[in-house]
């Protein structure tokens, strides 16, 4: 899993990553569910999906009972992070400011967003002044 990047996993996969970002742990019929509330799914979708995460190496499972359990393998943070470094990299050159100042500018930022990085950079701004 090294090299794969959340771009690379279709919409269904992201989907199945999402919901066992959120809860940690399923089963297809868990998944499922969770999916079910916005689109219908067959069970046999869900479970080749899966599948496929597991033969990429983004999701691992055990059994218990004759019942498999889906875990991710990286978490969201850790998956967001090596995505985040490769468009900073990528598209930026490696200039963060460059790239801050595009989200800055993005209309779909609220008050309440603006509110919480300030937040987080007054927080670092004092992580690094010990």
């Amino acid at each position: 899993m090294s090299d794969l990047k959340i771009e690379a996993l279709g919409p269904l996969q992201r989907a199945v990553m999402e919901v066992l970002w959120d809860v940690g742990e399923a089963t297809v019929h868990g998944v499922l569910s969770q999916l079910s509330e916005s689109r219908p799914l067959a069970y046999t979708s869900v479970l080749s999906c899966l599948q496929k995460l597991e033969k990429l190496g983004w999701v691992t499972h055990r059994a218990k009972d004759r019942t498999y359990y889906y875990r991710p393998v990286k978490t969201r943070t850790e998956v967001g992070r090596r995505s985040l470094m490769g468009l900073l990299d990528g598209v930026y050159g490696g200039d963060a400011s460059r790239l801050f100042q595009q989200l800055l500018e993005d209309d779909r930022l609220t008050a309440a967003d603006l509110a919480e990085l300030r937040r987080l950079i007054d927080r670092r701004r004092a992580d690094e002044g010990r």
